[in-house]
């Protein structure tokens, strides 16, 4: 269970793959991209997991006008991609923060000064 803002708590599995992008997010300083919508449950291990509704939950991030919705790979063969969406799929949170995070801010060593 997660407490958010607002004295709000979540205990809902699908919230998983969100708080961990946040959290990487944090830590890396790099935004997550802002069309993405996410999806998924995180376990001990890394891997993401499959949740319930998972075509509703990605059916209703393209009716709020999401561009893409990164999904667990294990349930990506149970739906079919409504029109304007673009599925993305990751196995590991690994490859979930890979693809969830925009490029953050260079490292002095990067710089061309």
């Amino acid at each position: 269970m997660v407490n958010v803002t607002g004295g709000l708590k979540i205990d809902e599995p699908a919230a998983d793959l969100g708080i961990a992008l946040a959290i990487a997010s944090s830590f890396r300083d790099s935004p997550i991209d802002p069309e993405l919508a996410v999806v998924g449950e995180v376990g001990l291990s890394g891997e993401l997991r499959s949740v319930t509704q998972l075509e509703r939950r990605v059916n209703e991030a393209a009716r709020l006008g999401f561009k893409r919705c990164l999904i667990p790979r294990s349930g990506a063969r149970a739906i079919a991609a409504p029109l304007g969406i673009q599925i993305i799929t990751a196995a590991t949170l690994r490859e979930a923060v890979r693809v969830g995070l925009l490029p953050g801010k260079p490292e002095p060593e990067d710089l061309d000064i």
